[in-house]
């Protein structure tokens, strides 16, 4: 009989008993018929039950129809006792839940490859820098003429693709007033076939449409967008639609493919060369540089030419630049070292700012896994205590030790499948929710989060590890029973209570470090927000406005006078970008004839007004005048105040810059508070305001056709904001409104990262500390079960209430304080990984160690009261009666 229809045997069982039954009784009946005695035919035939189970192991696979059975017998286990299991399932599930969850996010953001052709070959170029802090930081972005000369380099070894960053623009399809927000990235006409991208519907961008500055205004989009935003419609192909001018849409990428920056879906392409302002500008770096090596072409030899190249760019620039510019900062520009990145995965922000929080985040979850693997560890282990005479029975009949390691590892297997089940639509649901908030709403992360092979690969594996790792301990036990011992009531409970006390011990230093890490993120999280920001952004509304042309000062101020005017509005002005909005601007300043020394600071073009808009206090002098342009006049804050002037009031005073490569006096007519510029982790820095209105081609404030208006409000801002973008189109036709945010958005959007890390983290320290609890609940219960008779004994010969209680928990919250002082010590070698997230907490404050440990004894004296009370309350005659 083939070995398959011994397994589908095991599924028709009573059919396959039938048919045995009915061939042994044949055998039997065609004795009779030929003459012989039924009752020597019956011993000549021997014992029937032998023969049975002969046959029933020729046609039946034994260890599937053994395998059955145990999980027949599981589950009426699991069904007699379902208080405890549904505290196992429960417990389990949400643990796995959440390492799923966990897994599906770090796979998105991490470790998903990118749906495209040869990735063993495909790299990003990075190299080093020296932020303006000193921090050593790798940056990849790239000008365009430099791009050139790197794709002429390596011409015929490897093909570079030009990918700008993903951003967030506004495109209308019918008239301005039907505005949708999408994500743009400029890519090189040839990316896509570099890539191995197929068209879904029209055709993609080729080197013939990225020839020519400006010329070919097509534009592809993604499936998902497609998708979400025509329906699938083939008559979407030949549409127009306007971003700052008309574009075509002449194809759709193939499904998958949703741009290279994890954690934003790309939804329209277009051709560099569509970004003219930028196409031919030498210190605009807008864009990463990708590369496609070539089959058989050494990594290391592309390097060095692009390296080569790099530096030959370079010296050139540095030649251009002002001879007055410090040494050191043009080597470090000159020969920073190219670097080839592995690009399988994507490159973004988020992955760089992501990366530590999800490891650890990981780390969290795994520790609650084991938590709640300890915990159903406990309860198993008290279960098989109950079960003793059960398995002692079972081996004096005959069952070796390696069928009862199944039989109590096959009821493992279902708490482990049920409570999958129940993880798998905890992380279905928690996982895009998470997402939902790495971002500020107005800007939501976006990552592909599919069920698909990797996850239920990922899940099943959980399963049968956690499975392993609560049921192989109990069941190994379990099957180590001896029977005689058993039987006669002998078998000693202690070595029981010490595994189950290990494992408290171990609960609790996990538990210990899960809490430990959750009270430097909260702390982390408090103390950033509420750094003082040195401005108020409360009703403060931010509009970015672009023009389709560059614009005067005279227009945008003529819009400024319209919204001064409207109902609810206390005052308006104009700057560059609204502070914390993450640009920076900085420049070398000399004072005094003193060359530049240190952190060069921060420059912000603002109109006359936008001090008062922000509540920014004027220590002395005033504000900029409409008729006053940059740069003959300035406005710096105190910490300029102290680094160049050592603190010493600084109005009349002048500063330098190089401006069109020679320098530039500006007399500082004001002397404000202390403000932030751009982020809440950095020390508030020394910062110069210039007038929006400039008198020079090339100063960063010349950037006129696109600005932020602030508005503040008397009332709810939001509000506000359909009548204010109505009122500027108004004002000026040609201007539109790209973007509203409020001012406090602005600044929440910097400590979301620490918010989400605080409340996770807190949820998992709540459910490790529940679980632990549990566990320490079902260690002393077992122990009062256990010693009953003792405790009755005890308290008919006198013992108190007090000593009772001692008795029974000592030897636990002895393995509690040992598991705590060993979770301490991991907790404070754990601050070295998670520092890079922490701000102003060290490992080593003494809030930080207390804490979890008040916590820790707080749950554990709640978990002990119940046990207690069921023992002192123990009826000494009964216990006799009993005996």
């Amino acid at each position: 009989m083939s070995y398959l229809s011994r397994i589908r045997n095991v599924f028709r069982r009573e059919k396959a008993g039938g048919e045995i039954d009915e061939e042994l009784r044949s055998h039997m009946e065609e004795a009779m018929e030929e003459g012989r005695d039924p009752e020597e035919a019956r011993r000549a035939f021997g014992s029937l039950l032998r023969h049975r189970e002969e046959s029933r192991d020729i046609k039946l696979a034994a260890w599937l129809e053994s395998l059955a059975a145990d999980v027949g017998f599981g589950w009426r286990q699991l069904w007699q006792n379902k208080t405890v299991s549904l505290a196992a399932i429960v417990s389990l599930g949400l643990a796995m839940g959440a390492c799923t969850a966990a897994f599906r996010l770090i796979d998105a953001m991490l470790l998903r490859p990118l749906p495209v052709a040869e990735l063993e070959g495909l790299r990003f170029l990075a190299y080093p820098y020296f932020d303006n802090g000193g921090n050593r930081q790798m940056g990849d972005s790239f000008e365009y003429p430099l791009f050139g000369e790197l794709r002429k380099a390596v011409k015929g070894q490897a093909e570079l693709m030009a990918i700008s960053y993903s951003s967030r623009v506004g495109v209308t399809y019918g008239s301005d007033e039907e505005r949708e927000r999408v994500f743009r990235q400029y890519v090189s006409g040839w990316t896509f076939a570099t890539l191995g991208l197929k068209p879904a519907a029209g055709r993609l961008l080729t080197a013939e449409d990225d020839r020519k500055p400006g010329a070919h205004p097509y534009a592809v989009l993604s499936y998902d967008y497609w998708t979400r935003r025509f329906g699938r419609d083939p008559k979407a192909i030949g549409r127009t639609f306007r971003m700052g001018q008309a574009y075509e849409i002449v194809g759709v990428l193939e499904e998958g493919f949703t741009g290279t920056e994890t954690g934003t879906l790309t939804d329209i392409y277009v051709p560099t060369m569509m970004n003219a302002r930028a196409i031919g500008n030498p210190n605009w770096g807008w864009f990463r540089t990708w590369v496609r090596l070539r089959r058989g072409a050494s990594e290391e030899q592309v390097r060095q030419k692009l390296q080569a190249a790099q530096v030959a760019f370079r010296q050139a620039r540095a030649q251009e630049w002002s001879s007055e510019a410090r040494k050191e900062r043009l080597d470090e520009y000159v020969n920073a070292a190219l670097s080839l990145e592995p690009g399988a995965a994507g490159v973004s922000g988020m992955q760089r700012k992501y990366r530590r929080p999800l490891a650890i985040l990981g780390v969290v979850v795994v520790l609650v896994l084991l938590i709640a693997c300890a915990n159903v560890a406990n309860l198993k282990t008290a279960q098989a205590a109950a079960r003793g005479r059960e398995m002692a029975l079972r081996v004096s009949i005959g069952a070796g030790r390696w069928r009862l390691v199944q039989l109590v590892l096959v009821e493992s297997v279902l708490i482990a499948l049920l409570a999958s089940l129940l993880g798998g639509a905890l992380a279905w649901w928690s996982a895009p929710f998470v997402v939902s908030r790495i971002n500020p709403p107005d800007d939501p992360a976006r990552l592909m989060l599919p069920a698909d092979w990797r996850v239920l690969g990922f899940a099943a594996v959980l399963t049968m590890v956690v499975a392993i790792l609560f049921g192989l301990g109990p069941a190994l036990r379990a099957s180590a029973v001896r029977p005689m011992s058993v039987l006669r009531g002998g078998e000693n409970p202690h070595s029981r209570r010490r595994l189950m006390n290990g494992l408290i011990a171990a609960q609790v230093a996990f538990c210990f470090v899960v809490h430990f890490v959750a009270g430097l993120f909260v702390a982390t999280f408090d103390r950033l927000s509420h750094q003082p920001l040195g401005f108020s952004p409360e009703r403060v509304l931010t509009l970015e406005a672009t023009a389709k042309t560059v614009q005067p000062f005279e227009r945008w101020d003529e819009v400024l006078q319209r919204l001064r005017q409207v109902n609810g509005v206390e005052g308006a002005a104009i700057c560059g970008w609204p502070l914390m909005f993450g640009n920076e601007w900085t420049s070398e300043v000399w004072v005094d004839g003193r060359p530049p020394s240190g952190r060069a600071p921060y420059f912000l073009a603002v109109s006359p007004g936008w001090l008062e808009a922000m509540r920014i206090p004027l220590l002395d002098g005033r504000d900029f005048r409409p008729e006053e342009s940059s740069p003959q006049v300035a406005i710096v804050n105190e910490s300029f105040a102290k680094r160049y002037f050592e603190g010493r009031n600084p109005v009349g005073r002048s500063l330098e810059r190089i401006v069109e490569k020679k320098r530039e006096t500006a007399i500082i007519v004001g002397y404000v508070r202390d403000a932030r510029y751009r982020d809440m982790r950095e020390a508030i820095q020394p910062t110069v305001y210039l007038p929006f209105r400039t008198s020079h081609r090339l100063d960063q404030a010349a950037e006129s056709d696109w600005a932020t208006v602030v508005v503040r409000t008397a009332g709810d801002p939001m509000k506000m904001a359909p009548v204010l973008s109505r009122e500027m189109v108004r004002a000026r036709p040609e201007f539109r409104v790209s973007n509203i945010r409020t001012q406090q958005e602005l600044i929440e959007q910097h400590t979301v990262r620490e918010r989400l890390l605080a409340v996770l983290s807190l949820f998992f320290a709540t459910a490790a500390l529940v679980l632990a609890g549990v566990g320490l609940y079902g260690v002393l219960n077992y122990i009062v079960v256990q010693r009953r008779r003792e405790i009755g004994i005890r308290i008919a010969l006198g013992a108190k209430a007090g000593d009772v209680a001692w008795r029974i928990t000592a030897e636990v919250f002895v393995m509690l304080g040992a598991g705590a002082l060993v979770g301490l010590a991991a907790g404070i070698g754990s601050q070295r990984y998670v520092e890079s997230v922490l701000y102003h907490v060290k490992a080593t404050d003494m809030g930080m160690l207390v804490l979890p440990a008040l916590s820790i004894f707080a749950a554990a004296l709640a978990a002990a009261v119940p046990p207690v009370i069921h023992a002192v309350r123990i009826d000494p005659a009964s216990m006799l009666r009993t005996d």
